[in-house]
C-alpha cells in the first residue's frame, strides 16, 4: 500500500492564500479599514486633523526636502504609535475586561510610545519654529 501525502489544509486566513497584485490590492483595503476604525478613536482623530494641518505647514517651514521630511515624518510617526497603541489595547480588551498586571503593562508601554513619538514630534517642530523665528 502506497504512502498516501496528506493534503494542505486551507489557510484559516484567505488573505494568506492570495498572491501578487491581488494580495496588495486587499491589503490596501484591509490598511484603509484600519486607518477608518483608528478616525473612531478620539486620540487618533485629534491627530490626524492635527496632521491635516501641520503636513501643508512643513512644506512651509522647511528649508529644504530633509527639514521638510522631519518635521512630517515626525507627525505621521505620532499617528503610527497611536495606530499601534490602539491595536495593543484592543487585543488586550478582546482577552478579557479584567484587570491584570500583564495587561496593564501592556497599556502603559503603548501609552509611553505615543508619549514618547510626541515629545519627538513636539522637539522636531519646536526647533524649526525657534530656527525660523531667531
Amino acid at each position: 500500500m502506497p504512502l498516501s501525502h496528506p493534503q494542505p489544509a486551507a489557510p484559516a486566513n484567505p488573505q494568506k492564500a492570495r498572491t501578487g497584485l491581488n494580495r496588495i490590492w486587499h491589503a490596501a483595503g484591509y490598511s484603509i479599514e484600519g486607518l477608518r476604525a483608528g478616525w473612531h478613536e478620539k486620540a487618533f482623530r485629534q491627530e490626524a486633523i492635527a496632521a491635516m494641518l501641520l503636513l501643508p505647514i512643513s512644506v512651509w517651514l522647511g528649508k529644504g526636502w530633509v527639514e521638510t521630511a522631519l518635521l512630517a515624518g515626525s507627525v505621521v510617526i505620532v499617528m503610527i504609535v497611536e495606530l499601534l497603541n490602539t491595536g495593543i489595547e484592543t487585543a488586550i480588551d478582546r482577552i478579557g475586561p479584567e484587570w491584570h498586571d500583564l495587561s496593564k503593562r501592556a497599556k502603559d508601554m503603548g501609552s509611553a510610545a505615543v508619549l514618547l513619538a510626541l515629545l519627538l514630534c513636539a522637539g522636531i517642530w519646536g526647533a524649526a519654529v525657534a530656527q525660523r523665528i531667531f
